[in-house]
């Protein structure tokens, strides 16, 4: 993609995000769109609203307002469901992907996995894809397998068909990760799984915010993701799950609103997707992650994953050519650039980018095993939204350029 198009979106689009300039309004180059994206007015509007003048509690109140809000809430399941490519009986709201990978892993994890079984993880796993499974394994007696990278760092499907067995019942990988931005080829990773008999799971909270997602096509049986990542609200995100497997799941969590009936002697459960949202939900929340989705879906993800495409390339361009800088992942990753300087510290990095008002995440990125299997403590990483533009991509290299000087390796 050419510069004047990558440059259109964001000229188009940053006066909608309130929080791209700082407090004394000059530009605030935000490169951590990985880590939590920027939120436009038209979802902060609608969280105020809902808030506000439309609040009301949910699934309770016989009142007019709370019908409305009740609407409301399960008109935010119809929209996140139909932004996946699912039905709104398939969508459960949860705190945010962690807790739905923690529902996945405690619900059917635990009416699934007995001792022998295997759940396959590969090494670039999020710390939430791998902490979930160690608990229900040790709980269960099942036991891990931990899939390769390829050189260009993506998941080794043909190395997963090697160790793929009929004693594994779930695969469980990241779609697009988040250090590395390399995307999964996920419907061959689901005729794997399928293949032995397996249930795949894709974490999608870095492929949903970059890519069009059709969970039908992927053929993924659990897609799971948060949408303080794509643009929306924290506290909230969903889980999708193919409807058969959805509806043979127990509940985890027990409360208000996931019961049929309660008596002393016996509790029936709602049917799903209610009996997995006990207690009272996320409802400004919802309602805001629903406007996120319709932001970008009116906005055109495959418009947006073009615009984050030139600027990743633009920047792993200008790095690649500077010969103390290793870059990570490969050249096609998906709005995400991580790399390391020799004997400059990512955190000093980017503190001394601070300073210029860029801001850009240094660290471990919660995936300490692909910190150990890299060799390195610690990544710098860049990261794109539909909001970020070429003025970026020059504050972190002029950035760059004064942390040489001032560690005198310019």
């Amino acid at each position: 993609m050419n510069a004047p198009a990558t440059i259109s979106l964001a000229e188009e689009l940053r006066a909608d995000f309130p929080g791209m300039v700082t407090r004394d309004g000059a530009p605030w180059h935000y490169l951590d769109t990985a880590a939590t994206a920027q939120k436009p007015r038209e979802v902060i509007d609608a969280m105020s609203r809902a808030l506000g003048e439309d609040y009301a509690t949910v699934h309770r109140g016989v009142y007019s307002r709370s019908a409305e809000m009740t609407r409301a809430y399960e008109d935010a399941r119809r929209t996140i469901a139909t932004f996946l490519g699912g039905r709104e009986e398939e969508i459960v709201f949860t705190r945010g992907a962690t807790e739905a990978i923690n529902l996945v892993a405690n619900s059917w994890g635990r009416a699934n996995l007995k001792p022998g079984d295997r759940i396959l993880l590969s090494q670039l796993e999020h710390h939430s894809n791998i902490v979930p499974w160690q608990m229900i394994a040790a709980e269960t007696g099942a036991e891990i397998d931990v899939c390769p990278l390829t050189d260009d760092h993506r998941i080794d499907l043909a190395a997963a068909e090697e160790i793929l067995t009929e004693q594994h019942r779930l695969v469980a990988l990241c779609h697009v990760s988040n250090v590395l931005g390399s995307v999964l080829d996920a419907p061959l990773a689901a005729d794997l799984a399928h293949k032995v008999g397996a249930k795949l799971l894709l974490d999608g909270c870095q492929s949903a915010p970059h890519m069009a997602v059709d969970v039908g096509r992927l053929g993924c049986d659990f897609y799971v993701f948060s949408a303080h990542k794509l643009y929306g609200p924290t506290g909230i995100g969903a889980l999708w799950t193919k409807g058969d497997i959805l509806g043979a799941m127990p509940p985890w969590e027990g409360g208000g609103s996931m019961i049929d009936r309660v008596t002393f002697e016996k509790t029936t459960y709602a049917p799903a997707p209610q009996r997995f949202e006990a207690g009272t939900p996320a409802i400004a929340e919802a309602i805001a992650f629903a406007a996120a989705a319709d932001y970008v879906a009116a906005v055109g993800i495959e418009r947006l994953h073009r615009h984050e495409a030139g600027l990743v390339a633009r920047l792993r361009r200008e790095l690649g050519a500077m010969n103390d800088v290793t870059l990570f992942g490969p050249a096609d990753s998906a709005g995400i650039v991580s790399f390391a300087i020799d004997d400059i510290h990512p955190h000093d990095l980017g503190t001394i980018l601070d300073e210029a008002n860029v801001a850009i995440r240094a660290g471990h990125h919660c995936a300490q095993p692909l910190m150990d299997y890299l060799e390195v403590p610690a990544t710098a990483r860049a990261s794109f939204g539909l909001y970020s533009n070429d003025d970026d991509v020059d504050a972190l290299l002029e950035g760059i350029a004064r942390t040489r000087r001032i560690f005198g390796k310019a």
